[in-house]
């Protein structure tokens, strides 16, 4: 059946975050604005606050926005007639969108379960493309979850080959696999992030390609538009980190034959609302081929509304009611495919995570943030107030975007924006984005797929070093304090410190009794580098210790807090210079510990899975050993531990000596 468009008078935003803010904003904008309703988990309550619904429903669980079952309830008890899932969680699921109809009577906005159907499942995305005559890369033409049926098809096509879920997105469930050895591991991979437990494979093009997306708008009876394409090439591990609209390319042929032939499929479809459909493109070659298509919302489409002007989250609302024939997307129809808009914009991804490790996750509390603004700059965020990073939901913070008359104007835009950008109390990739687009290949507009893989030790090492400049320069201004002088190190600090402030220090044995009381240490600050207490502190100090002459240390103080489910914990903490100990390299979900007392562990051997937003993270051990204590899980669905966290104890080797336990990825 064609999808049903009629008014929506009560609206459930099925999702979280800056999303969920960005939807609601929308809603109050519309001619005729519904009542809004929202979930939210009892750890995750930022898109409530900042969002202003009208009403918001409590959820058990984060599993919650994943259960058809909550989310019916959720409708049927409050009369609600539209739900909009976002992006992620049940936003490309057919069965949701059905179901809601058939069992609430109540709207999924987005293209229908029927396109839903045909264009969440990547394999059947792909005959359509060919149906439509649109180039593809040769893959299998059905999913499956035995290793050895990708085993057969590589053979057949050879390597590098791309392993994918048939249902996966946001670079969960995709390897990249360039030899037989790496085949079943990145196979079993694939599938345990799987929804389905189904993957396919298909030919790789890497090199020299670009990822690129078309965005459409369909009004459900054949009417397509276009707003252009936005590149997508920045991308660690398949997840996108930077994205540029329009693509800066000299070439525009291909990109318009790209283009054409979105519109052609979309056209195919009878497409309703917003769908983003995606590329691989050679311009140099002048090659191009389909990869799939998104039938919702993404993440990036901040970027299409800076260049263009449309308020598509808007539009989406209007054409799933059969409000058509917006003033906005007039406008945009000055400007022909083989012509790129006279601007351009940039989206940088801020998120919690390390990039000086291995991009683990990094779970706390945010302390202080400063995200910048001014003209051209626009920021989408949950956490304008602070928050808390936890293991259950992405680790996306903000979303910050440029936007100029040319794509070296915003790379200009974007360099001072990060400049401005500070946070406090996680670790993120800011220094990474510093360094991307101080790049001359970035600024070149000849980034490919592959780049930032190629170039990340060294791209990493150079936003370290443009992060410790900008902070020098943090620390040389001067600061303005209500309260009197101030130094500029102290102003990320609710506590204020300054240059001379000395302390006394005495130290009593409370169990013994003495009418004698000891020396008196004391202490006092030269000068302060950081002060980001009580996250962070570090200072130089003149330490008097009785009897002894003072001596000049540098202080540095460091919070082990993690986030407030981690630090509820009781698991106990490791201890890094107890050579038996094996301590979490990285914070998380630890769902499944594989050993316990008394097992013998090989070397290299898995002990442990943590997950890091929804990608199951192995935990191995570096040599052979028998465990003498290993960690028990508190929750059935697994416990939030932080980085440095204890997992296990291994007994001492037989010469007395402590064997050298480090645990690693």
């Amino acid at each position: 059946m064609p999808p049903v468009q009629r008014p929506i008078s009560r609206i459930l935003i099925a999702n979280r975050g800056e999303i969920a803010i960005r939807i609601l904003q929308a809603c109050t904008e519309l001619p005729n604005p519904p009542e809004t309703f929202v979930i939210y988990t009892e750890s995750d309550t930022t898109h409530v606050s900042l969002g202003r619904p009208d009403h918001a429903v409590k959820a058990p669980s984060p599993a919650s926005y994943m259960n058809i079952d909550f989310i019916i309830g959720i409708v049927k008890d409050n009369q609600i007639d539209a739900v909009h899932p976002g992006y992620g969680f049940l936003s490309e699921s057919a069965e949701f969108s059905r179901r809601l109809w058939e069992e609430a009577n109540c709207l999924v906005v987005g293209p229908g379960w029927e396109v839903l159907d045909r264009t969440g499942d990547k394999l059947k995305a792909k005959a359509l493309a060919m149906e439509c005559e649109v180039p593809v890369l040769k893959a299998m033409d059905r999913p499956t979850g035995n290793a050895n049926d990708v085993r057969t098809f590589a053979t057949q096509v050879g390597y590098p080959l791309m392993i994918k879920a048939v249902d996966g997105g946001g670079g969960r469930g995709i390897r990249l696999v360039k030899s037989q050895n790496d085949l079943d591991n990145a196979v079993q991979r694939c599938i345990a992030e799987s929804p389905s437990k189904t993957v396919f494979a298909e030919q790789a093009a890497v090199d020299g390609f670009k990822h690129i997306e078309v965005q459409i708008i369909g009004d459900g009876r054949g009417g397509i538009k276009h707003l252009w394409e936005r590149d997508c090439s920045v991308q660690r591990r398949f997840q996108k980190i930077v994205e540029i609209a329009p693509a800066p390319v000299q070439r525009r042929k291909v990109i318009a034959q790209v283009i054409d032939s979105a519109v052609r499929m979309a056209r195919k479809l009878r497409y309703l609302g917003l769908g983003t459909w995606e590329y691989l493109v050679n311009v140099k070659s002048r090659q191009f081929f389909f990869l799939e298509i998104n039938p919702r919302l993404q993440v990036e489409h901040t970027i299409t509304e800076s260049l263009t002007g449309v308020d598509i989250v808007r539009e989406q609302l209007l054409f799933a009611q059969g409000l058509q024939d917006s003033e906005d997307l007039r406008l945009a129809e000055w400007w022909e495919a083989d012509k790129a808009p006279p601007a351009a914009s940039i989206q940088l991804r801020l998120c919690a995570e390390d990039p000086t490790s291995g991009f683990s996750l990094s779970i706390g509390k945010v302390t202080d943030i400063h995200l910048p603004s001014g003209n051209g700059v626009r920021v989408d965020t949950h956490l304008s107030r602070g928050g808390v990073v936890g293991s259950d939901f992405d680790n996306m913070m903000a979303k910050i975007i440029v936007t100029a008359s040319t794509f070296s104007a915003a790379i200009a835009k974007a360099k001072r924006a990060l400049a401005d950008t500070k946070i406090v109390g996680v670790k993120t990739n800011l220094n990474l984005l510093r360094a991307i687009v101080n790049d001359k290949v970035f600024a070149s507009g000849n980034t490919d797929t592959s780049w930032l893989e190629k170039n990340l030790e060294s791209l990493v090492e150079s936003g370290e070093k443009i992060g410790q400049s900008v902070d020098q320069l943090d620390s040389n201004l001067p600061a303005l304090s209500l309260g009197g002088s101030q130094t500029a190190n102290s102003a990320g600090s609710g506590t204020l410190f300054r240059k001379g402030d000395a302390w006394t220090v005495t130290l009593e044995d409370k169990n013994v009794k003495s009418e004698t009381k000891p020396a008196p240490h004391h202490l006092s600050i030269e000068r302060i580098t950081r002060n980001e207490f009580p996250e962070a502190l570090v200072a130089d100090v003149a330490y008097t210790i009785p009897g002894v002459q003072p001596r000049s240390y540098k202080m540095s103080l460091a919070s082990t807090t993690a986030s407030a489910d981690a630090t509820a914990s009781t698991h106990k903490r490791g201890d890094p210079n107890n050579k038996t100990h094996i301590v979490l390299p990285i914070s998380g979900k630890l769902v499944e510990v594989l050993v316990d007392d008394g097992d013998e562990v090989q070397e290299n051997e898995v002990i442990a899975f943590v997950k890091q937003m929804k990608m199951e993270l192995e935990i191995r051990s570096p040599r052979a050993g028998i465990i003498k204590w290993a960690i028990e899980l508190e929750n059935d669905e697994g416990d939030d531990v932080a980085e440095g966290v204890l997992l296990a104890e291994l007994e001492s080797d037989e010469a007395g000596k402590k064997p050298d336990i480090r645990s690693r990825l």
